[in-house]
């Protein structure tokens, strides 16, 4: 087996984006894959962003459509929701949701209504099965400590990522590992990071909205945005 190819889970964000270039400095554009997928959500722009990205740096990209296993989610971001995507922070959300509980005491926060049902543990699971068949040792998952956010996102923990390596390891032989580099790192510190390797984050889309420009008010715009600032540098995907 080749052990100088990777997979990167590639949804066209800031996260993986900034992980596909690390990959592709590490690998060279030729021994890196990147995989999207699809999974029921209400708009494509994540997708589109996907395919720029990967258009850029010359990987070869691979699609998947995981949607039906979704169909009875009433996640916020699926197609079939008739709920609208929130705004406010994620500190915010779980603030209102503990409120409206009648069991606060003892709660770690909830998870929000944009946590799309154990999605991350799935798409680990289909990435390791098709990064073994392409004969990559790595696989690469772009969670970052932010997402954790109180148990807002529990499939982004360091506790969710070692578990999933185990069970990658052991299932496949040894062949193939998880690597999370950003799981206790900050976007501000992805945002930094992908600053200094010239990623392209005009092309990326976080905004869970499918407009033509992001809302700037959800949650994942709002991290971004504190991101971009930490940083002193203004979203070049909001120019113009």
């Amino acid at each position: 087996m080749n052990d100088k190819k990777a997979l990167v889970l590639c949804s066209g964000g800031v996260d993986s984006t900034t992980l596909l270039a690390m990959a592709v400095n590490e690998y060279g554009a030729q021994n890196v894959y990147a995989l999207s997928i699809s999974y029921g959500q209400k708009h494509v722009r994540e997708i589109e962003a996907a395919r720029a990205v990967a258009a850029h740096y010359g990987v070869e990209q691979r699609f998947l459509d995981l949607g039906a296993i979704f169909a009875d989610s009433a996640c916020s971001l699926l197609a079939q929701s008739g709920a609208a995507v929130p705004h406010g922070t994620y500190a915010e959300q779980q603030a209102e949701i503990s409120a409206a509980s009648a069991d606060e005491e003892g709660s770690d926060g909830a998870a929000v209504s944009t946590y799309v049902p154990f999605r991350n543990g799935l798409f680990l699971s289909a990435a390791a099965s098709m990064a073994l068949s392409l004969e990559c040792s790595v696989v690469y998952y772009g969670a970052h400590h932010d997402d954790v956010a109180g148990n807002a996102y529990p499939d982004c923990s360091l506790a969710f990522v070692q578990a999933m390596n185990r069970a990658i390891v052991e299932g496949t032989g040894g062949e193939l590992r998880l690597e999370a580099p950003f799981v206790e790192a900050t976007k501000a510190d992805i945002v930094r990071t992908g600053l200094e390797l010239g990623v392209p984050y005009e092309l990326t889309w976080s905004c869970y909205e499918g407009g033509k420009a992001p809302c700037g008010q959800c949650a994942t715009c709002l991290d971004r945005a504190a991101a971009f600032a930490a940083n002193d540098v203004p979203d070049p995907a909001l120019k113009g």
